[in-house]
């Protein structure tokens, strides 16, 4: 078994309770998860807790159950998985996407991505004229009400070089939180907004008529996971805004300790992009970074979320 050390545990500074030097190693999984051996594909880890490159299976539509139940069993014990040389076209991707659940139509993308319509499988092209934007660490959608369960990215076309991603576990970054960071932020609840991102690249006028469709939302700083009991962080520097009653200056000082706390390179796993290559991520447990150092190179990437449901907190 794992050992699990808090950062509790290894003398932070009087100044920077995060500011800690030597082992930062969390669980993976909580101890009653199932460690069944996996039968239909192969998991070959990235990192002690986050990422795993699986192989043995076409990403399809068709796939048997029992391998589909392995997958989803992978997902929730490594939060995001990687599959290389799947040559697979947009009709198979979708397939696949829809075994998970409803597949989501991003209501921005129409108006921030040129070229880009409302349709489920979102193409995501960069290159001179549209350089990326996405290198900040975000969970997708938390300003919904309902934010992404999962998504599904496939690679159509890399830069030689550089346009890596990266994921940031948020289980184990909880769990390596000090114990009394821990108490002070499970029961708090915070604002999420899109305003301040997806609005800054938009016309006021636009701006103003999406605004009563999608008000600012409150979700738990805390998550916890329904299928596992895993309680994880759940609020990022790309849409919270503040945390709810509290005053401004705690809310500021708590979400900037947080959100360097994720940025800690023990809790994150980096992929480098090949054509057909498919990531897929649990949006509940994982945030994202899409590198931005490839500009002026093209790269583009063909996306699917999946809908998810209303966070649930540790007092809900």
């Amino acid at each position: 078994m794992t050992t699990f050390f808090s950062t509790a545990e290894i003398s932070p500074t009087p100044t920077d309770p995060l500011a800690v030097m030597g082992p930062l190693v969390a669980r993976r999984t909580n101890e009653a998860f199932d460690g069944a051996p996996y039968e239909r594909l192969t998991v070959s880890p990235s990192t002690p807790t986050i990422g795993a490159e699986i192989s043995g299976i076409r990403l399809t539509g068709d796939l048997p159950d029992e391998t589909m139940a392995e997958l989803r069993r992978a997902l929730l014990e490594w939060k995001v998985l990687f599959f290389r040389d799947q040559n697979i076209d947009r009709s198979e991707h979708r397939a696949f996407a829809q075994r998970w659940g409803a597949l989501e139509r991003h209501p921005f993308f129409k108006y921030t991505q040129p070229g880009q319509t409302d349709a489920d499988v979102a193409t995501l092209a960069k290159d001179a004229m549209a350089s990326g934007v996405e290198n900040t660490w975000h969970n997708d959608v938390t300003w919904h009400e309902l934010p992404s369960f999962a998504a599904v990215l496939r690679a159509v076309e890399v830069p030689a070089v550089g346009g890596d991603t990266l994921w940031a576990d948020m289980a184990a970054a909880y769990d390596l939180l000090p114990e009394n960071i821990r108490a002070r932020i499970d029961p708090l609840v915070a604002e999420h907004d899109w305003i301040n991102s997806f609005g800054r690249f938009m016309p006021a006028e636009t701006v103003d008529m999406l605004r009563p469709q999608f008000p600012a939302v409150e979700h738990p700083v805390v998550r916890v996971i329904p299928e596992t009991g895993r309680r994880v962080l759940f609020a990022n520097s790309g849409f919270t805004q503040r945390i709810v009653g509290i005053s401004e200056a705690e809310s500021n000082e708590l979400l900037t300790m947080l959100f360097r706390h994720v940025q800690r390179p023990e809790f994150q796993v980096r992929l480098r992009w090949q054509p057909n290559t498919v990531a897929m991520w649990d949006n509940r447990t994982c945030q994202h970074y899409a590198a931005s150092d490839y500009f002026p190179a093209r790269r583009i990437m063909d996306r699917i979320s999946i809908v998810g449901e209303r966070p649930v907190g540790i007092s809900s």
